[in-house]
Parts: structure tokens; sequence; C-alpha cells
């Protein structure tokens, strides 16, 4: 772990910015929770807290609540750096949250990392496919899981785990149920009438939060589940028996990304922190210890024996949604979620 230290301290350092910033002055980081919490706390925040001179305050949520917290402090912003699903961040950027990046590396970083007028950058690329229990399925003799299909299958009948339509893991179970009847981000029907009544009996619940998801698969109560490499990854890093499949008919992208808020005093670190969240050594870390696909082209990334990570030929069949369609019907999907789906 110290080396990890030392080679992040050095990437802190080479972000150039500036160093006099007052160890009272806290800058304050909403994002994920969960295992990528604990990653940032013991790997990401120390380097460059000794090396600038600062404190962190994290605020874990995730990124409905995030762009919520942004709009319910709009006045007097408490927030200094945002890292939020892609989705949400073309939210909160259309909302005036997200200020430009300054001295973005982009020669560095892959295209698909960029968004428009440098609002916003991803740190990492994440599948959103099935997690599954490999000790349960041996036990039972069952093949792992290969098609989005095999959620309806009844030997799943309350085991089946699938994050609300307020995460992005659940939108994109949504979608693809959408576009595999005929449907899709124009036409969303046939996936609420899939989930409702072909894959809805087999869900034990939709849950949100990773610290419940996990405890499910620990259980034994859920032994399969719609959920993001990364997460898999940091799930299957703590020894438990699990496996990450993406489906026959395409696992879908979600970019982890991350914009300094747009406020009256801007925390004079929030630009290097954005920097450094995208530095080689970081987006190795995160590959690493988290299982995001990198996004910068200098980053070592290492395939994992247990997790398939969303790098190369991978990465690139991943499928990407319509967000300016998604976005522009997003409330009233999560209304008719709640009234139909998890009545």
């Amino acid at each position: 772990m110290s080396k990890v230290i030392a080679v992040l301290a050095a990437a802190s350092l080479a972000v150039g910015l500036p160093m006099g910033a007052s160890a009272q002055q806290k800058l304050v980081v909403a994002g994920y929770g969960g295992s990528f919490e604990d990653i940032m706390r013991r790997d990401v925040f120390p380097p460059f807290a000794k090396q600038h001179g600062v404190e962190f305050d994290y605020m874990a949520g995730n990124s409905t609540n995030t762009v919520a917290r942004l709009q319910a402090q709009r006045s007097n912003q408490q927030v200094d750096v945002a890292i939020i699903d892609d989705g949400p961040m073309y939210q909160a950027i259309a909302l005036g949250f997200c200020a430009p990046i300054q001295n973005l590396p982009k020669q560095d970083l892959y295209e698909t990392a960029l968004y428009k007028d440098d609002k916003a950058v991803a740190i990492g690329i994440v599948a959103t496919g099935i997690m599954y229990n490999k000790k349960a399925f041996d036990e039972k003799k069952w093949e792992p899981p290969a098609s989005w299909d095999d959620l309806k299958d009844p030997r799943y009948k309350q085991q089946l785990v699938i994050p609300p339509l307020n995460n992005t893991y659940g939108l994109h179970t949504l979608v693809q149920y959408a576009r595999a009847a005929g449907g899709g981000e124009t036409n969303i029907d046939p996936g609420f009438t899939t989930i409702e009544k072909e894959v809805g009996p087999n869900v034990l619940v939709y849950e949100p939060s990773p610290g419940k998801m996990t405890e499910l698969f620990s259980s034994g109560q859920a032994s399969i589940a719609v959920w993001g490499s990364g997460r898999v990854k940091a799930f299957a890093d703590t020894g438990f028996p699990v496996g990450f499949v993406y489906p026959k008919e395409g696992a879908y992208a979600l970019l982890s990304s991350v914009c300094p808020v747009a406020k009256d005093k801007s925390h004079p670190l929030a630009q290097a922190f954005v920097q450094y969240l995208v530095s080689p050594e970081v987006q190795t870390l995160l590959a690493s210890s988290y299982g995001y696909g990198p996004v910068n082209r200098k980053a070592q990334a290492q395939d994992d024996p247990n997790v398939p990570l969303p790098i190369g030929e991978r990465a690139e069949k991943l499928i990407v949604i319509d967000w300016d369609t998604v976005n522009q019907n997003r409330d009233a999907w999560n209304r008719r979620w709640t009234r139909e789906i998890e009545r």
C-alpha cells in the first residue's frame, strides 16, 4: 500500500497546480458509496491531501442523490467536485452545475471520456451486465447466465436483485428489455411490460445500496443480479465467489464521470483534483482496485481472472444509450416505475 501512496503522491505533484491550500479548508467531494468510497478514502485521497495540505469531506450517495444535493444547494453550493454517472451528469451540466475543466490532458484521454465544452470528464468505464454466485450455481448444477432473457427463468424466483430505475444499472435493464421487445428509448412501454410480467416475479428486491447488494449475496438470499463490472470486481476481491457475464445481446456502457462544481467561490484545488483523477497513476489504481476500464491511454490495465473488465474489444462492444431521450423522460419513467414495478 505504501508503494501505491508514493506513486499517487507523485501523480498529485505532476498536476502542477496550487500548493498553498489551507489545511482548514476542506475539499468537498460527492460520489458513490460502498467499495468505491473505500478506495477513495484509503488510496486516492491520502496522497493528494498530503501533497496539497487539504482535508477531504466525502458525501456518499448514488448519482441521483448527488444531483438532488446540487439542486438543493443551488444558492449555496457546498460540493466542490461531483462524481456522477454519465446520464445524471448530462442533467447536472444542463442545469448549470458543472464548470469547465481547465488544462485537461485531452491528448492522453480516449475520446469517449470527453464531454462537450469540457464540462465533465469520465474517470472510468463500467459495463452493466449480470453478476451471479458461482458457488451457488455450481451446487445447483446451473449453467452460468448468458443472456438478458435468462433473468426471466423461473429457477431464479425470489433470488434476483435489480437496482431501481433511479440507478443507472436499473435504467440499462429497462432499456434492454424495451429494445428486445421492439421498443427502445423512444418507446419504453415494452420494457415496463417485460419487467412487470416476466422478470419481476423473480425479483427479491429492487436494491440501490451497494452494501445491501453484497449483503444479500453473502447471506445467500440472492444468487443473481444486474450490476456493474467495477462493483462486481470489488466484491470478488473480498473473496466472495461471484462471476460477471457480458450478456450475448450486449452489456451496457456506464461512464463514471467527474466535474468541478460551478460556484461563486471555487475551491482552489477542485480543478487539480479532477486532473489528478484522470492521471495515469490514478487510472491504473481504479482499474486494478475497482475494475474500471481506464480512460487514460497511459494507464496500465490488466484483465482480472475472476471478473472480465471492460477493456479492449469488450469495451468497444458496449452499448451506449440515448441519454438525451432518456433524460427528457426519466422523471415520468421513475414515477411509472414506482407505480407499476415497485408498488
